[in-house]
């Protein structure tokens, strides 16, 4: 079984919680356990989240692009923007721990904490930063699209 879906958002608070809508459906219509969506669709959020805030230019409605694979036992989730991107050289923000409560910088660190494999790192050949991240999918006993 392989699903997969991509959208085209403009750069608004309101477009996050339509992207982790449409995660969770086809997450539910295709049996995936309710634990491991939950889980991805809280990194999607955290991804969405970044775009909207440094994925443009201050005052820009850019679009930023999501896509999701459902594919045998795997999901993977790609936020691309066309913002400004990590820092030359090819460093990525760290990691790091933050107060739980924090409403600021713990996004990419969710990320990494709900997701099993993570990237983080620009557009090849022009301006943007790329998040993907996988995660293996459990299946619900009565799932219709299970993987064969």
């Amino acid at each position: 079984m392989s699903i997969w879906w991509s959208l085209h958002l403009r750069r608004d608070a309101a477009s996050v919680p339509l992207a982790r809508r449409l995660l969770l459906g086809t997450m539910e219509t295709a049996g995936v356990d309710p634990d491991i969506s939950y889980d991805l669709s809280v990194a999607l959020s955290e991804a969405c989240a970044n775009a909207v805030e440094h994925g443009g230019d201050a005052g820009s409605s850019e679009a930023y692009r999501v896509t999701a694979y459902l594919d045998g036992e795997k999901c993977r989730i790609e936020v691309a923007d066309a913002g400004p991107g990590f820092p030359p050289g090819g460093r990525r923000p760290p990691f790091r721990a933050v107060h739980p409560e924090a409403e600021h910088g713990r996004g990419l660190c969710l990320i990494q904490e709900l997701a099993d494999h993570v990237h983080i790192g620009n557009k090849p050949g022009r301006g943007g930063a790329v998040v993907s991240f996988d995660k293996i999918l459990k299946w619900r006993k009565d799932a219709p699209l299970v993987a064969v």
